[in-house]
């Protein structure tokens, strides 16, 4: 009679790591924080939509021959940002009860001889400014005819943009939203790692897993099977996201779009590894979920500085405290994927973010096995650092 082989440490780490997936996949608060920050993003994208689909939006009744001043009023509202509408009308009483009915904001009236003039119910300063520019300029190229001057032979100033600040914005903005996504993922996901681990300890069901598998092996599998969740969660909502965007009209750039969103769920893998590392570790100090928020405040205050930093970063991407922050393992997988959207940072920096990141991951990875394997049997209060190193050594 043949003896069972003993598994191997692959198919004991699948094995935590599918356990971690199809327990949580099956917990209602997951699934209802997932759906949450979908409706949340699409429904942010609409609301982006609807607000800005009526807003430095005018619309102007004209009569007469003011009605020549329609595309000149139209220009002058481009070159500020103001859509106006321009509606004609055939006499003044028309307009005039357009304007009280509240069809058109403003109505435009000829002059005959005099200067035009403009009706309005509520006030409005840019719209009036932009009529007022337009009559300017309109006066100004006539007097100029009537002086013998052609005003359309007079030079213009061609502008050449040497970079293009609105997709620059677009992008800047796609990458703190998806790093505000990045750091509450990272927060959810850590805090079940902790969880989880303190569940063990306290049910005792940790010393059953500990009689078939090594500690690493545990803690490889739990990190594993949820970082392989909250991966699928993030590409979720990445494509929802995108697709909504898109959808929407809300961006012109899909290409910079897509690859800031690749790079935030980059970032994810690697800031999910170090934190959840961290997390575990210090959950397997304490033996009640009351004494878990203790231990995991240090990791957690290190992450709010990072989003702060990053928030700051997308204002001065190029600063002293985004460029040295996007280097700090822990802060750099919040910090980077800003200035990466700012198209502030060369090729050799991402580069040496991502190896320290990977360095400080080994360093937890090795020293907090040892925290761990020596602390995870410990389920008589609090347990200090130093002894769980000791026992871990031993």
């Amino acid at each position: 009679m043949t003896e069972p082989s003993t598994p191997s440490s692959a198919a004991l780490v699948r094995l935590v790591a599918g356990r971690e997936i199809s327990s949580r996949i099956r917990d209602k608060n997951f699934i209802i924080s997932s759906i949450v920050i979908v409706v949340l993003l699409i429904g942010g994208i609409a609301f982006q939509v609807i607000a800005n689909s009526g807003a430095d939006a005018a619309r102007l009744g004209i009569v007469g021959e003011a009605g020549r001043l329609g595309p000149a009023v139209q220009a002058q509202g481009e070159a500020v940002g103001v859509d106006v509408e321009v509606a004609e009308y055939d006499d003044a009483a028309a307009a005039r009860a357009a304007v009280e009915d509240g069809e058109v904001d403003a109505a435009l009236l000829d002059g005959t001889g005099s200067a035009p003039e403009l009706l309005v119910e509520n006030r409005d300063p840019t719209l009036e400014a932009v009529v007022g520019g337009a009559v300017s300029g309109l006066a100004i190229s006539d007097r100029l005819l009537a002086a013998g001057v052609d005003a359309q032979s007079l030079p213009a100033v061609a502008v050449t943009p040497l970079g293009d600040a609105e997709d620059d914005q677009q992008r800047v903005i796609v990458a703190i939203v998806g790093v505000a996504v990045l750091y509450s993922l990272l927060i959810l996901f850590s805090q079940f790692v902790a969880q989880g681990v303190v569940e063990e300890k306290a049910s005792r069901v940790v010393e059953l897993l500990l009689a078939t598998m090594r500690p690493w092996q545990l803690l490889a599998g739990k990190i594993a099977g949820l970082g392989a969740l909250g991966l699928g969660q993030i590409v979720l909502i990445g494509v929802v996201a995108t697709g909504s965007a898109l959808a929407f009209d809300v961006v012109s750039v899909p290409g910079e779009l897509i690859s800031t969103v690749v790079t935030v769920i980059a970032w994810f893998v690697l800031g999910y590894a170090f934190y959840a590392s961290v997390f575990a570790v210090a959950a397997s100090l304490v033996s009640r979920q009351e004494d878990l928020g203790s231990v995991i405040m240090p990791t957690t205050i290190l992450l709010v500085i990072g989003f702060v930093v990053a928030i700051q970063a997308a204002g001065d991407p190029s600063g002293t405290l985004a460029t040295v922050t996007s280097y700090v393992p822990g802060l750099s997988p919040l910090v980077m994927p800003v200035r990466q959207a700012a198209g502030e940072v060369a090729a050799w920096e991402v580069a040496l973010a991502v190896v320290l990141m990977l360095v400080a991951i080994a360093l937890i990875v090795r020293l907090g096995g040892r925290v761990y394997a020596g602390a995870l049997l410990r389920t008589s209060g609090r347990t200090k650092l130093r002894e769980a190193l000791r026992a871990g050594r031993a």
